[in-house]
């Protein structure tokens, strides 16, 4: 059976790979379900001291190998990608940087259009990722429902989806001021509460 391939973003990746490792290219459930990076992560980690020095594990040696190859595209994909690329980051800049002065980066709107090009979804909790993705119907889901989908698949249990929220907790990387209803909706309960 083919992959069903979803593509994780950077503060994803990052929320969910230290606890559910490995965490890339590892097929689970009925359809396969394959989690991948785009091939710029692996950069955007290398040179941004900040992600460097908060997330120190990823750098360890087996999360590096995880990492080793990001999702396959051809090169006709590519160029589709490119021009994607070209058309949103426009859109980007009309409707997000000029009307607000932020919005996606270059390489999340790469990573819509990665998703849009690919026909896949795409994790991510950022807002002005999902809002992009939201204006091209690219599928999205958020870390906690990527989670829900690994525990629907018998891929990750009860026991590790409170231990990646405890690790949220502890990193004070939780992904907005409202997860903790958004658990709720979920999962169907409360969300864990770690001992600090």
């Amino acid at each position: 059976m083919a992959q069903t391939k979803i593509i994780v973003d950077s503060n994803s990746y990052f929320r969910l790979a230290q606890n559910i490792h490995p965490f890339l290219r590892r097929p689970f459930g009925k359809d396969e379900f394959t989690f991948y990076i785009h091939a710029d992560l692996n950069a955007e980690f290398k040179f941004n001291s900040r992600l460097r020095n908060k997330f120190h594990w990823v750098s360890d040696l087996e999360w590096v190998a995880n990492r080793d190859r990001s999702i396959m595209i051809s090169k006709a994909q590519k160029k589709e990608i490119e021009t994607t690329y070209e058309f949103l980051w426009e859109h980007v800049r009309e409707k997000f940087l000029v009307a607000h002065g932020r919005g996606p980066s270059p390489i999340d709107t790469r990573i819509v259009a990665t998703a849009l090009v690919l026909n896949i979804r795409v994790v991510t909790d950022d807002g002005d990722m999902i809002e992009l993705a939201e204006d091209y119907e690219v599928q999205q889901i958020s870390s906690l429902e990527a989670m829900k989908l690994m525990l629907d698949e018998e891929h990750i249990d009860d026991e590790k989806v409170d231990q990646v929220i405890e690790q949220w907790v502890y990193d004070n990387d939780t992904p907005n001021r409202n997860w903790e209803k958004d658990f709720r909706r979920i999962f169907g309960r409360k969300a864990p509460t770690p001992d600090l």
